[in-house]
């Protein structure tokens, strides 16, 4: 994590793990292939999906396979590099309840991509009326679970008004791919 959240930098630092001046996929790949030279697993972060996503490992790897060194270190770093977009990348595309749910007066949707899509969250009343749309961009596959990441609705319409309390339902619009889902604004 050390070295992932230094990539790109200069300078004294100590994620510079070849002592090169410069924070890069040597360093990265390096230390992805000292995994499991100790006898003690390594550490879990919690926050690994917060820190990392899918299009930094796969940029990554093809910086790595760019200067494709022979060292048996580098290669086992390399094939962990692609083991660790396996386990990023999630199997489908699902949309996740909302957090807190009931919720006053703002919430968070967490949506997985499998593959990379246009996302646009929908907010609809209980009667079917459009009441706001988050329109998210053009994202790339990953997990969006975490605060920074998730849509968020501040429990406006699209005028800026606060909602009344009552039953809402989003739809996640992700490519071909349509989910929706049930949330309640308590007041």
């Amino acid at each position: 994590m050390h070295v992932a959240t230094n990539f790109g930098r200069g300078g004294e630092n100590a994620a510079d793990v070849n002592s090169d001046g410069r924070v890069d996929i040597i360093d990265l790949v390096l230390v992805a292939g000292a995994f499991g030279d100790t006898a003690a697993a390594p550490a879990v972060y919690a926050n690994t999906q917060t820190i990392l996503s899918v299009s930094d490992v796969q940029q990554w790897l093809n910086e790595a396979h760019k200067v494709n060194l022979v060292d048996s270190t580098f290669q086992r770093g390399t094939l962990m590099l692609e083991q660790l977009l396996i386990v990023l990348t999630p199997k489908d595309t699902a949309l996740l309840p909302n957090y807190p749910n009931p919720f006053n007066p703002e919430t968070w949707i967490p949506y997985q991509l499998k593959k990379s899509a246009e996302v646009t969250v929908s907010i609809y009343a209980a009667d079917g009326t459009l009441i706001r749309t988050l329109p998210l961009g053009y994202q790339p596959a990953g997990i969006y679970r975490s605060r920074d990441r998730a849509a968020y609705w501040d429990g406006t319409n699209g005028m800026g008004e606060s909602v009344a309390s009552g039953v809402y339902f989003y739809t996640l619009s992700a490519g071909s791919f349509n989910s929706t889902r049930k949330m309640l604004v308590i007041k």
